[in-house]
């Protein structure tokens, strides 16, 4: 997906800030449309269906939070925050509600180009377009990408945002060993040493979700001091 086709809604009650986000995603050729409020936003979403979204979390009518949680309840678009509160409990509660990434203002440019391009990386590996498969299955597991749900047996599974991230990575990459730096660099836009850690304790725990014996796992196999591959059952 290239920048103009690439849609971006930039949710930003601040107007100097908002004034910034434009000028740098018109002049780096993106399409994009802006929104204020947080039913303004949520109107944006369901009318245009954004391919990203930029999310200011203190607007004038209500939490950002809300509309995480509502986005995530019928979509997996990438989700940026984009935020004046820094306190690591803001980043961590927005990150488990569904968000993607976190910057936190003031914030450069650069680094918000930066964001953005790793967004659209995620979108190249995620299925979202109609020409795609919406319903991706192997041996007994099942993940419906149109409603973000995962089935192993015909059982739904409760998983994390980053859990669901991970599985839709490995489950479009069938067959191919994904390296610590490729998985972090897609789910976390960073490949620092600490990324990868954080990605040994979650892959953890997705294993004991959908492997019937976690020591021994059929569907995600290791391949130590490289990464993770998700064999085809």
């Amino acid at each position: 997906m290239n920048n103009s086709e690439c849609r971006i809604l930039i949710v930003e009650d601040d107007p100097p800030i908002r004034k910034l986000m434009t000028t740098t995603l018109k002049a780096n050729g993106y399409t994009f449309r802006t929104a204020s409020t947080g039913n303004e936003a949520e109107l944006e979403l369901t009318s245009n269906q954004p391919d990203i979204l930029l999310l200011d979390l203190g607007l004038p009518d209500m939490d950002g939070m809300e509309i995480i949680s509502t986005v995530r309840s019928w979509s997996q678009i990438p989700i940026i925050v984009v935020s004046a509160r820094s306190d690591d409990s803001d980043k961590i509660e927005a990150l488990d509600a569904g968000a993607d990434d976190y910057l936190t203002k003031p914030f450069s440019v650069n680094e918000l180009l930066a964001r953005i391009r790793v967004a659209q990386r995620r979108l190249a590996v995620m299925p979202h377009s109609e020409d795609t498969k919406q319903v991706f299955t192997n041996g007994d597991l099942e993940i419906n990408y149109t409603s973000g749900c995962v089935l192993l047996d015909g059982k739904e599974l409760q998983l994390t945002p980053i859990e669901y991230k991970l599985l839709c990575l490995l489950a479009g990459n069938v067959g191919k060993v994904l390296t610590h730096t490729y998985i972090t660099d897609h789910i976390w836009g960073n490949s620092l040493e600490s990324d990868v850690a954080t990605l040994r304790v979650f892959m953890v725990s997705l294993r004991k979700k959908i492997e019937k014996d976690p020591s021994k796992p059929a569907y995600i196999q290791t391949h130590v001091g490289i990464g993770y591959r998700m064999n085809r059952l």
